[in-house]
């Protein structure tokens, strides 16, 4: 493998075409598309400064380097990729990408970040602010993420997720196939339009969750004191540890809880509108 150290480089495509190449300790300063449409690429200690550095790269290693505000767009087209103990201050990062690794990651703009990605795995990452993220993903493994970014995860399909403290507003909504473990989730309007949206042993904070959702299933979750008017117009199993402040029109299905503050079935109801609903106390 070619190696390049303790150089800077500036302009329009400066690393173009590069293959077998590791890069330590440089700069991408100005201009854009410093490393694009190159295969076998490492990235160690280096910074990434101008826009679109890593476009069209496949096989890539990037470790301990920080991409600054204006490095937006960043990587995207780009495959078999694994990022290690990175710092992320620009936008719209990773998209239209198959098998994306992160593993300590920092993402202080995670503004439309993640969209169309097949095939991503995060660990022990952050993400900070912006809206969308993860947007129209699929085959997504997930372990200690923490994220107050608005509308996460959706549209996407087949998700493990687990350990994850996330905040945040109409997430996992138009979801399919998707299981979260051990994790809060605490934002309005939680997993509506969801299918197949499987929560275990989760807390569930914010106005109005879970909602016209299909075949859901929560097992041994608890809820905010404030979250009211769940599921309505869903069709659910739910075991519930505590109480919950209030149930509403659910379709059908069975939800049991410690104790139930009120149910609301009105003429709203849709069919069969045959949901049991137990309070164990």
């Amino acid at each position: 493998m070619n190696l390049i150290k303790d150089q800077s480089f500036g302009g329009e495509r400066p690393l173009f075409e590069s293959h077998n190449l590791r890069m330590e300790n440089i700069i991408i300063t100005d201009g854009e598309s410093g490393v694009k449409e190159c295969s076998d690429i490492e990235a160690h200690n280096c910074r990434f400064e101008g826009k679109y550095p890593f476009w069209h790269v496949d096989r890539s290693l990037i470790t301990n380097c920080y991409f600054a505000p204006g490095s937006r767009s960043a990587i995207w087209y780009s495959n078999d990729m694994e990022m290690r103990m990175c710092v992320i201050d620009g936008p719209k990062f990773f998209r239209e990408m198959k098998n994306l690794t992160l593993r300590d990651v920092l993402i202080n703009d995670a503004d439309e970040t993640f969209w169309n990605i097949d095939g991503l795995t995060i660990e022990d990452v952050t993400l900070h602010e912006g809206t969308y993220p993860f947007m129209g993903s699929s085959n997504i493994k997930v372990n200690r993420l923490k994220s107050d970014s608005k509308y996460v995860f959706q549209y996407v399909k087949n998700v493990e997720i687990h350990n994850a403290e996330i905040v945040t507003k109409d997430a996992f909504w138009e979801v399919e196939n998707v299981t979260i473990y051990d994790s809060l989730l605490d934002g309005e309007y939680l997993g509506w339009h969801s299918k197949n949206l499987r929560l275990v042993r989760c807390h569930i904070g914010g106005e109005q969750p879970l909602c016209y959702a299909h075949d859901l299933i929560l097992e041994d979750c608890t809820f905010d004191a404030a979250s009211d008017r769940a599921f309505e117009y869903s069709t659910v199993q739910a075991d519930i540890r505590g109480f919950i402040k209030s149930v509403k029109n659910p379709a059908s299905g069975t939800i049991v809880a410690d104790s139930i503050g009120s149910i609301i079935l009105d003429d709203n109801i849709k069919g069969p509108a045959n949901c049991k609903i137990v309070a164990r106390k």
